[in-house]
Formats: structure tokens, sequence, C-alpha cells
């Protein structure tokens, strides 16, 4: 068995030996287990790249990726899923908030015959719009993607061999790691690790990024939002002709009352407002869709350790 542990760096200069020391000690804990590290710099604007270098000369158990910009985690994690040559496959932080001591209780419960392992927080370590997002995109990834309702994703999970291969197939610029891996299997674990606080620093993901990213999953792998806006343009339909029937009884039952000028302004502007929501969702498919004939890359490799 060899695992293949694949991190995405990002500002992780003063994190990421750490991270790896960790490794190196939970290795050894299990003597004979073969196994690399894949560290992807993700355009970093400090100095981890050097860093990653000088791991890398020092243990030839280490490759190194340098990006050319500034992809995202999703993109540098398909970054290193190209170069992983492992039976097994872990995905975890730089920033030693995922507990690399604990990779074995996944392999562990990756061998009863899942294919997808997923480590999960009892007790998060994040700032409480982290956590109130984490839950908003669960819930809508049980809506839009087909999460299991049991699972609890984290970005510290495990997975054979034969999955990763299948995801790196994927060619276009908007990946999702979970859409990609809801799409591929649905033999999908859970087992409970710690979760720590942060070494140094705070998470580079703000809320417009996370919108952003879930924008990105859910328009990429499933074509439920266009479903939905159907659903509330008929929901819409609906209220106006309601409505208009509620003004014609209005007026011939009470001829003096005038019509007001007020609903009338508001039924506009919702009616109005939603038919921008819905042609601007409608615009991002559109857009995704022309990116992707454009051939925009999904990452492109500065350099490299080996």
């Amino acid at each position: 068995m060899k695992l293949s542990f694949v991190i995405p760096c990002y500002r992780s200069e003063n994190t990421i030996e750490t991270v790896v020391k960790e490794i190196y000690d939970t290795v050894a804990t299990r003597p004979g287990t073969n196994y690399e590290i894949v560290l992807v710099n993700d355009c970093s604007p400090d100095n981890v790249w050097s860093v990653i270098k000088r791991l890398a000369a020092a243990d030839s158990r280490i490759k190194g990726i340098c990006l050319a910009k500034n992809f995202g985690q999703h993109s540098a994690l398909m970054a290193g899923y190209a170069q992983a040559t492992g039976d097994y496959i872990i995905s975890l932080d730089d920033d030693g908030q995922t507990p690399a001591s604990e990779s074995f209780k996944l392999v562990d419960k990756l061998e009863e015959g899942y294919d997808v392992v997923y480590g999960y927080y009892k007790h998060a370590k994040q700032h409480l719009f982290r956590r109130f997002g984490t839950w908003v995109n669960k819930k809508m990834a049980e809506a839009i993607i087909g999460q299991p309702k049991t699972l609890r994703t984290t970005s510290f999970f495990i997975m054979r061999k034969f999955i990763v291969d299948e995801i790196v197939r994927y060619p276009h610029p908007f990946a999702y790691i979970s859409g990609l891996v809801f799409r591929a299997t649905k033999s999908l674990g859970n087992v409970e690790v710690q979760h720590r606080r942060r070494l140094e620093g705070e998470s580079g993901y703000t809320i417009a990024g996370l919108l952003g990213l879930w924008i990105n999953g859910f328009t990429a792998f499933s074509v439920k939002p266009l479903r939905a806006a159907t659903f509330i343009g008929l929901i819409c339909a609906v209220i106006g002709f309601a409505a208009g029937l509620f003004v014609i009884y209005k007026k011939l039952m009470f001829p003096e009352v005038p019509i007001g000028y007020t609903s009338m302004l508001a039924t506009i502007l919702f009616i109005g407002g939603m038919i921008m929501l819905l042609l601007g969702l409608i615009g991002e498919y559109v857009g995704r869709i022309y990116i992707s004939i454009n051939q925009s890359p999904q990452y492109v490799v500065r350099k490299r350790t080996f």
C-alpha cells in the first residue's frame, strides 16, 4: 500500500514544514508504509515555494508543484492529484487544522470497503460565519449535487486511486471536488477526527469567496438551479394571475376604491427583480459554457521539483 498526501499551499510559509513533520511522525507509526507528499503552491504571495523546494531537495518522497497564478484550492488539488501515484490519496490543509496525525483513521475506515472517507469534526475550531457557511453548503449540496444527508464533508478526506483517476479526467476550468466525488461513487464514509486551531494566520476564504465557490460547484455539476428557476417563474406567474383576479374583483365590488399605486409599484419591482435574478442564473450557465468552449485552463504549472 502506498499513500499520497496532497496539500494545496497558500500563505503557509511558516506552517507547511510542521504539517510535513507531522506526516513523517504519523507514517513512522506504521513501519513499512510507502508514501509520498505532493505540495502544490497556489501562487502564494509569501515564500512558501522556497520552503517546498528545500523540503523536496531533502526528501525525494516530496513533490513540489508551483502554479502560474492563483487558481484556487480545488484546482490546486486537481494539479496534485494528477501527480499522485499512491493507492490511497489523502487530502489535507496546509495550516495544521486538519490532523495529519489521524490519517490512519481514514485509511482504516476506507479499508472497510468505502471508496471515499471524509474526516468530520465534532467540535470545529472555526469562526461563526465559517460554521454557518459550512452548514449552508451542506444543505445546498444535499439539495443540488446529491450529497447524502448523513455525510459530513471536510477538507480532510481519503480516496482510492481509481476515484482520483476519474476525477482528473475532468477537463474544464470549474473544478469542484465534492461534485466530482459524488458523481463518481456512492460508497462514501465518515470517521470522527479532531479539529485544531490554525497554527497561525486566518482563513483565506471570505464570504464572497465562499459564495463564489458554492456557485461554481452547484452550476458546474447540476441543472437543478435552472429547474428551480422554472419553478420560481411558475410561482410568480400564479401569484401575478391571482393578484390580477383580486384587483378585478375589488374594482367590481368596490368601484369607489382607487387602485393602489404603491402595490402596483411593489409588484413591478418584485417581478422585475425576479426576472433579473433568473436571467443572471441562466447567464452564469451560458458564461461557463463559453469559458469551457474557449478551453480556459484548469491550472497552469510554472515549475516543479521532479
